[in-house]
């Protein structure tokens, strides 16, 4: 009798494991970390006069900023979630300018709408560019940051559409198109003229003097938005790190939050934050990387004193909902952002 012994060859119709060439399981988004508490600080929507908007609420097919005063929506402004394109629009940075007008950036650009929700100057992105980040500066000018290949700041004047200066800046890839929506989120330019680049993928907070020179860099994983104190300190959130810390000249730490240093109140991810002129911090916390099962479990705005009491929880997801929580400009004297 013989013996057939097949040897590296595959029969027809039969199915083999391919647990060598299968790509991974997606890692679970996790749970939120507590329940909303039953009493929460503050007032709701009426503790401040706010505009507010979140990014990437893809429970719907527009995005929505909304003007709050003396505890109701006063106004509203929605762009779809996706332009022409099919490219995805998320708000990233507001504005409420002196003459009423919102300014905004929206991922494939940056625009000013008037309160009528006409647009009055729109900056799109070219292909495979982004922004997050539109500042004004005076009354016709607005800085820009575009992430791309490479990454740019731009300071463009809105009524010439001019270009009135254009700078390239680092980045931890600076060739890698895969790169680009991870680069920078919320940029500025401070009162001396400088320039505070909270370099998200770098884990860099860098300030540049006015020849685009560093004078001063400071650690902070995941650094998504840096704000120039009055009082000469640097106030920095963590995004994916979830923390919220400020910083002295010198770059040294004076005060810090971390994710759980609020007992009831975590931080998941901590976008925009802003001092008020009382000393007390308002932050955005985002929580977009939960289980969207769980985002309605997220206080979207916190106010926290220096010696971190929660002063006011904002935890507004119905009647109306506000969503998740990116963008706040307090309107109110001597707020920083």
């Amino acid at each position: 009798m013989k013996t057939l012994i097949l040897i590296g060859c595959l029969l027809p119709g039969v199915t083999y494991g391919q647990a060598d060439t299968a790509k991974p399981a997606p890692k679970p988004k996790p749970a939120a970390r507590a329940e909303v508490p039953e009493h929460l600080p503050g007032k709701g929507m009426a503790q401040h006069d706010f505009l507010f908007s979140g990014q990437w609420d893809t429970r719907k097919d527009s995005q929505t900023v909304y003007l709050i005063r003396k505890g109701h929506i006063a106004w509203q402004y929605a762009i779809p979630i996706k332009d022409a394109a099919g490219q995805l629009n998320e708000y990233s940075d507001i504005h409420l300018l002196a003459n009423g007008n919102v300014l905004y950036a929206y991922k494939t650009g940056a625009a000013e709408v008037t309160p009528a929700k006409k647009v009055v100057w729109d900056y799109k992105c070219a292909a495979g560019s982004e922004c997050h980040s539109a500042q004004p500066v005076g009354r016709d000018k607005v800085l820009l940051c575009v992430n791309g290949t490479p990454a740019k700041v731009l300071l463009v004047n809105k009524k010439t559409n001019k270009t009135e200066m254009e700078q390239i800046v680092q980045t931890a890839r600076p060739d890698d198109p895969k790169s680009v929506h991870g680069q920078f989120r919320n940029i500025r330019m401070t009162q001396a003229g400088t320039y505070l680049l909270p370099h998200l993928n770098m884990g860099k907070v860098i300030e540049y003097n006015r020849q685009w020179q560093p004078i001063l860099t400071i650690d902070a994983p995941s650094a998504w938005a840096a704000v120039r104190l009055k009082n000469g300190n640097t106030l920095i959130s963590g995004n994916q790190h979830g923390y919220v810390k400020e910083v002295n000249a010198k770059g040294e730490l004076v005060w810090e939050l971390n994710k759980d240093d609020l007992p009831g109140f975590p931080l998941y991810t901590v976008h925009q934050v802003s001092r008020l002129a009382n000393g007390n911090t308002v932050i955005c916390n985002w929580g977009g990387f939960l289980r969207k099962e769980d985002w309605d479990k997220v206080v979207q705005l916190i106010e926290v004193t220096p010696d971190k009491k929660v002063v006011w929880a904002l935890h507004q997801w119905k009647d109306p909902d506000l969503g998740p929580s990116s963008c706040v400009q307090i309107l109110e004297k001597g707020a920083q952002r």
